[in-house]
């Protein structure tokens, strides 16, 4: 199993495929020799994840390949290893993607929301794992334990063998407006 996390500004589709070839390169592999193909479905910019669906079909259908479209939120709890994660990401705009698993399974689907007023799971014992953490945590529920160093990975699902046709390959999206006014801007603390 070989994967990349690339962390870059600016527009995807600008590096997107130079980093697919970068990855093929460094595993030595040509686009043929591979068994699938992995793709972050969301919750996230309504652009990214387009660029990113689109890309991994176009990929998979050329090459009859699996697709496996992999929730953010529900990879980030995979990764962290926890039994019960509160999965929290920066979504921009002054809101964050939230959502909560136990055991791999979501008690609290995910959502946008401003930090403020996340949806708090039920119970103790639980784990908040993401970047929405770092950007927004003074505004987010106390959790016991944070872990702002867990990333989402695709690696124990596709290893799982899940994965099905390219056109299943959608994103998901929980955020109905992508752009907001200034005076919109400005009620949620933003700047000008």
């Amino acid at each position: 199993m070989i994967e990349r996390s690339v962390m870059q500004p600016g527009s995807s589709s600008q590096w997107l495929l130079p980093a697919i070839h970068a990855l093929m390169t460094d595993a030595g592999l040509k686009l043929g020799q591979v068994d699938g193909i992995a793709v972050g479905a969301g919750p996230g910019s309504f652009t990214g994840l387009r660029l990113a669906a689109g890309c991994a079909q176009g990929l998979a259908f050329g090459l009859d390949l699996p697709v496996l479209g992999v929730g953010t939120l529900e990879a980030l709890a995979e990764a962290s290893g926890e039994e019960k994660v509160f999965a929290c990401l920066d979504a921009r705009m002054n809101e964050v993607y939230s959502a909560a698993y136990v055991g791999g399974v979501a008690v609290l689907p995910p959502s946008v929301t401003g930090p403020a007023l996340v949806p708090v799971p039920d119970g103790d014992g639980w784990v908040g794992c993401g970047d929405g953490f770092t950007s927004h945590g003074d505004r987010l529920p106390a959790f016991m334990r944070v872990r702002a160093d867990v990333w989402p990975t695709a690696a124990p699902r596709f290893a799982r063998g899940e994965g099905a046709a390219a056109a299943q390959a959608l994103p998901i999206y929980v955020r109905d407006k992508v752009a907001l006014t200034t005076a919109e801007r400005l009620a949620r603390g933003g700047v000008r």
